[in-house]
């Protein structure tokens, strides 16, 4: 087997593999002979039939097999000796097309190889980690947020017409052309008005009306709606208002405790006070992680796999073209061409993500299996009642696991960081994190 370099610019990379006829026939005959003692045919005894006829019978067969594994063991062989690592899959192709059994096998392989990646002093980064205090006047304020969000709602004074943020209690009948349909029928339903919970135009309609008052609703379900039959079709919906009932904040007590599934008031400010916390050294974490790659973006330069520059940028520009056309929820339209912007922010992608990568690598940093455990359950947890299926999805799609696991490990390798770099804490307001996270935002 003979490997020839046919291209060395750059990070890119070619070579000239020849696999020859004897090196081929010597491992089909290895295979038959391997496989000989199991084989029966007829006229002869299990494992005595000729190698010849052997030969005859399944070397075609078994040549294709032996051309496919003498080419992996070549480019395994390569990428072993030479250290290379290809940036995306290689390209490899048989080039002389006119093959036929007893000619050598021409083979090119073209990659781009990943790029040798410099050593950085990481004691000479200087960094600040922001620390903000979690004060009683917050812990009150979230406190006085979950009360309204479990509003309770009293009966209003007799003869009052209900707002927009009222609870209206209805029984209704919804029919298309005059007759009713499946799942169109309530009694005593609350509905809360202003909630987008029913047919665009349901609820506006109930505006203004009062206890013990019947009201024809017309709507239009949506051209997209879910049940067919009734896509596209005008509704009347023959409603009684049952009561018209107002909001009322729930009293910050142990009761309105209980019903977030804490013992008590004290455990719920508790609770609270550590989800502050939590969020505020989230916050905080970015602005750090943020300063620490801008940090390592001044420190580190090295050639980029063209290829990889190319596959970032284009995702980037495709990105950007969704976030200006919002109302395009496929991905059938004309290729977003990446600007310089673009490629500017796909270099420092690429470059920072392999400096990452090459560094987690030689480390020996990894992501744990109860680590990947949790992180999968947590967005399990996203998808009520459908735990299951997700679950099955992830476990049988390698790129989903995959896009699990790479933020997992790019913040072990950005914590190995940390540890060695000189990280002082500054106290900050509240005030002063949200302006850092909107500075974060406006770059």
């Amino acid at each position: 087997m003979q490997v020839t370099e046919t291209l060395n610019e750059g990070l890119k990379r070619g070579y000239a593999i020849t696999v020859t006829a004897a090196e081929l026939d010597a491992k089909v005959n290895a295979k038959l002979v391997e496989a000989q003692p199991e084989i029966e045919m007829k006229g002869f005894r299990k494992g005595k039939v000729p190698m010849a006829l052997l030969k005859k019978q399944f070397g075609p067969r078994i040549l294709g097999e032996a051309m496919q594994e003498s080419i992996d063991e070549a480019m395994r062989g390569h990428f072993e000796s030479t250290g290379d690592r290809p940036a995306m899959q290689p390209d490899v192709k048989m080039t002389n097309e006119d093959w036929k059994e007893g000619d050598d096998v021409a083979v090119s392989l073209t990659y781009e190889r990943l790029p040798d990646v410099p050593e950085v002093d990481f004691k000479a980064i200087s960094l600040e980690r922001l620390v903000t205090k979690v004060d009683a006047g917050e812990v009150d304020e979230a406190l006085g947020n979950l009360a309204a969000s479990a509003n309770n709602y009293e009966d209003r004074r007799k003869g009052s017409k209900a707002k927009d943020g009222d609870q209206v209690v209805i029984d209704f009948l919804g029919k298309v052309d005059g007759v009713a349909f499946e799942g169109g029928a309530a009694e005593d339903y609350p509905l809360v008005l202003g909630s987008n919970s029913f047919i665009p135009g349901f609820e506006d309609q109930l505006v203004g009306t009062k206890a013990d008052e019947d009201i024809a609703v017309k709507v239009t379900f949506p051209e997209n709606y879910g049940a067919e039959n009734l896509a596209g079709k005008e509704a009347v919906f023959e409603c009684k208002v049952k009561a018209v009932k107002e909001p009322k904040p729930a009293e910050i007590n142990d009761d309105l405790a209980k019903q977030f599934g804490a013992e008590d008031l004290v455990s719920l400010k508790a609770q609270v006070e550590e989800r502050l916390g939590a969020e505020y050294a989230g916050a905080a974490r970015q602005v750090l992680k943020r300063g620490l790659m801008d940090a390592l973006d001044n420190m580190v330069s090295f050639d980029l796999p063209p290829s990889m520059l190319d596959a970032e940028a284009g995702q980037i520009a495709h990105q950007m073209w969704h976030e200006e056309n919002p109302d395009v929820k496929d991905h059938n339209h004309d290729t977003a061409e990446p600007t310089d912007e673009h490629r500017k922010l796909a270099a420092r992608r690429v470059r920072l993500g392999l400096f990452l990568s090459d560094l987690g690598v030689k480390n020996q940093i990894q992501v744990s299996d109860a680590e990947m455990q949790q992180a999968v359950m947590q967005q399990a947890s996203q998808y009520p009642g459908q735990e299951r299926q997700f679950f099955d999805f992830i476990q049988q799609n390698q790129q989903a696991l995959e896009q699990i696991r790479a933020p997992l490990f790019e913040d072990k390798v950005v914590d190995y960081i940390l540890e060695l770099a000189e990280v002082t804490e500054k106290s900050v307001t509240k005030e002063e994190l949200e302006k850092a996270i909107e500075a974060l935002d406006a770059e």
